[in-house]
């Protein structure tokens, strides 16, 4: 596993706050900047199953299945987060995952 001080930082933190979403969402960020996918995988699905209307979540989800080439769980993963959007009034990100939709089912 590749290592970085800001990793093991946020791994302290962590260790204080298991739940917390927004210190999931930065810990699966830097897996995922660092090479991790499958650890980054885990912390983001951790986040839907934990937090489920942490709409910012879905998108990155979303690319990163499609990264890892699940395009199926990719397109669920944004109809999903566009449910949420909807019923918690983010218009933003309704339209982004409308949009990373779209692109995919283009392809």
């Amino acid at each position: 596993m590749n290592d970085s001080p800001r990793l093991q930082q946020l791994l302290q933190f962590y260790s204080a706050s298991p739940d917390d979403a927004f210190l999931l969402f930065a810990l699966a960020k830097e897996h995922e900047k660092l090479g991790n996918m499958e650890t980054a995988l885990d912390f983001y699905q951790k986040i839907v199953s934990t937090s489920p209307d942490y709409v910012g979540v879905y998108y990155h989800l979303g690319k990163l299945l499609e990264k890892a080439r699940a395009p199926e769980q990719a397109l669920e993963t944004y109809k999903s987060g566009m449910a949420v959007a909807k019923k918690i009034g983010d218009q933003h990100a309704f339209s982004e995952l409308a949009e990373a939709k779209l692109e995919l089912d283009d392809e």
